[in-house]
Formats: structure tokens, C-alpha cells, sequence
């Protein structure tokens, strides 16, 4: 049974972010090893604590803005782990926001949904969900990833797969466009587009809300934790900058570690779905974190790099481009009769294990 003082407040989102809280105050100058892995457990630890805190406030509050609150504070966390490790410096840098939303984006397209497929293939041979909602995820998601993330590699105001800044505005506004459309869409005008096809799961999806003591102990908690995660992650980057150069990996695997640690709340809770039969709620999961991954972060990192100064490149090499567009097809292929059995998951898998050898063995 979980424990918990109140409902929405199980213990450990209370206790693991203060104990991060002791640790990092009490940080020595010089840091053992076994305290940085002390604090990097307490780092995800704060992170899975500030997720549950939103996802509370989010309920408390009621859609739409419970929406926006979530996808900003999983926006926050991931702009925190870019921001510290750019602010670093270090060779690499300018990379780092771009492999980690690239990461991002093929974890969950690859990785979590096809995970969730295979998981619902094989406990039930095949599951359902609402196809409106999902090809507009789908077109949403495809649009903002071509603008960011392929299409630098092909302007030619300045040299390389970068954008000068008025680019980067522009393409950070029309990010923001494209995700406050498809939130009004999801959370307004067509909230039945995401709601389970099966009229019985429809209890499920509406929760209870939280009272009002718990909606404000979590909004404070929320702010703690967030700012516990930017003060950690500042700590940590040196640390995780000279463990990547000592084992001779890529750069680009730092990308993967912070999707990761971002994804690693919405992950369980996508699988969780999918194995109780909710694979919409899988989906919507897995798509809303994509979306406000990419639609947020671009915006919040391009801001950031150009108060800063600091370099920001965008585009993706030729070889992510083919396994991009290859994730786009397949998924799109997957998701386009309302039904899917675990092929479809196999399939998904294989691409994700494709894009982390070749990340790793280039």
C-alpha cells in the first residue's frame, strides 16, 4: 500500500527533496565520488518528486492551464540540465540542446511508444485508441521537429546547420504557435479526441482532485524541487562533462542521459498505461511529453543562448536525419488505423536500439 499523509502526497515526494536539499547545502569542496552518486540519485529522485508535484497542481487547478503547468515544469527541468551544462562550457556545448531534444524526441518515439506497443501486443494481441488525436499530435510534432532540428542544416544567411538569432526567434515563435494550437486543441476544442474509446476506462481518466491544503503544499514543493533540479544540475555538470571524456564516449550521449533522467516519470507512467489496456492514455503521454519537449525547450534555450551569447547549433547530421525521418514513417505507418498489435512495437524497438549503437559506435 502506498504510503502517504494526505492523498497526492506519498511520502517520498516529500522526504527525497529535502534529503537532496541537506546533501547539496552540505556539499564539501572537494566531492567524493560516492557523494556525486548520492547526488545524482537525489537529483532524479527531485526530479520524479517535481513531476508528481506538477501532475497534483495540474489536477488541482484543472485543464487547460493544468496542462501548461505540467509541460512547463518538465520544460523547466530539461532547460535547467542544457542551461547548466552550456553554462559549463566545454567542448560540445553548442551541440548539447540539439542532441538532447533529438535524444528526447526519438526515446519517446522509438523507445517509449514502442515499448507501450509491444508491452499492450502481447498482454492483450491488440490494443485501440482515437485516431483524430493522435495524427494531429503526429502533424504537430512533425512539423516543429523539420523546423528545428532539419531545416538549419539548409538556410544560408550565415554558414553551418546553425540559425542567426533573428532566424532563431522567428522559428522559436512559430515553435510556440504550433504547440499553444495543438494544447487549445487537446485540453478545449477537442478534449474527446484523447479520451479512451472504451466508455468504461472514461472513469480512469477523471481523477480526484486534491483539496486545496494539498494543491498549495505542492505548488510549494514544486518550486523547490525545480529549483533544487537547476541547482544540482550546475553542481553536477563538470562531473558529468569529465565522465563522458574518461570513458571516451560521444558528446552526444550526455543528450541521452538528460532525456533520460527528463523522460524517466512519464516513461512509467506511459508503460503503466499500456499494461493496464490504457494505451490511449499511453499515447497521450508520450505525445504531450515530445511535444512540449520540443515546442518549450527550443523557445527557452534559444532565449537563453542569446542573452548569454552562446553558440546554439540546431540541425542534425545526415545520418540522425535518416533515422529521424525513418522514426516519422514508421510511427506514422503504426498509428494509422486505430489499432496496433506488438509488431508494431517490435519494429519501433529495433529503430530505438539502431539509434543508441549508432550514437555510441558512430
Amino acid at each position: 500500500m502506498k504510503k502517504e499523509i494526505a492523498p497526492h502526497l506519498p511520502y517520498w515526494s516529500i522526504v527525497i527533496p529535502i534529503l537532496t536539499c541537506f546533501l547539496y547545502l552540505g556539499k564539501p569542496v572537494e566531492m567524493s565520488t560516492m557523494f556525486l552518486i548520492l547526488l545524482s540519485f537525489g537529483l532524479i529522485g527531485t526530479i520524479l518528486a517535481a513531476v508528481h508535484h506538477a501532475e497534483v497542481v495540474a489536477l488541482r487547478i484543472g485543464e487547460p492551464l493544468g496542462t501548461l503547468v505540467l509541460a512547463i515544469a518538465i520544460t523547466t527541468i530539461e532547460v535547467a540540465l542544457i542551461v547548466s551544462l552550456m553554462l559549463a562550457g566545454g567542448e560540445g556545448t553548442a551541440f548539447l540542446a540539439r542532441d538532447t531534444i533529438f535524444a528526447t524526441e526519438m526515446i519517446i518515439m522509438t523507445g517509449i511508444v514502442g515499448g507501450c506497443l509491444l508491452i499492450g501486443g502481447i498482454k492483450f494481441k491488440e490494443q485501440n485508441y482515437g485516431l483524430d488525436g493522435i495524427s494531429a499530435a503526429l502533424t504537430v510534432l512533425t512539423a516543429i521537429s523539420v523546423l528545428t532540428l532539419i531545416l538549419p542544416n539548409y538556410t544560408t544567411s550565415v554558414e553551418g546547420p546553425i540559425y542567426n538569432n533573428e532566424q532563431l526567434i522567428f522559428v522559436s515563435f512559430v515553435s510556440l504557435i504550433l504547440y499553444g494550437s495543438f494544447l487549445l486543441m487537446q485540453t478545449v476544442k477537442h478534449r474527446d479526441y484523447f479520451l479512451p474509446l472504451d466508455a468504461s476506462d472514461h472513469e480512469e481518466v477523471h481523477e480526484v482532485a486534491p483539496t486545496n491544503w494539498v494543491g498549495y503544499i505542492s505548488t510549494f514543493l514544486l518550486i523547490i524541487a525545480l529549483a533544487l533540479v537547476v541547482l544540482v544540475a550546475k553542481t553536477l555538470s563538470p562531473s558529468i562533462e569529465s565522465g563522458i571524456d574518461s570513458i571516451g564516449a560521444p558528446k552526444s550521449v550526455v543528450g541521452i542521459i538528460i532525456a533520460c533522467v527528463v523522460l524517466l516519470p512519464e516513461a512509467l507512467s506511459a508503460i503503466k498505461a499500456a499494461i493496464n489496456n490504457r494505451l490511449q492514455s499511453s499515447l497521450n503521454l508520450a505525445f504531450g511529453s515530445a511535444l512540449a519537449s520540443i515546442g518549450l525547450t527550443i523557445p527557452a534555450v534559444a532565449l537563453v543562448s542569446i542573452f548569454f551569447n552562446l553558440d546554439l547549433t540546431l540541425g542534425i547530421d545526415v545520418k540522425s536525419t535518416v533515422l529521424f525521418i525513418l522514426s516519422l514513417f514508421i510511427l506514422s505507418l503504426s498509428l494509422r488505423t486505430g489499432k496496433t498489435t506488438m509488431i508494431q512495437g517490435v519494429v519501433l524497438l529495433v529503430v530505438f536500439s539502431v539509434y543508441l549503437f549508432i550514437t555510441i559506435v558512430p
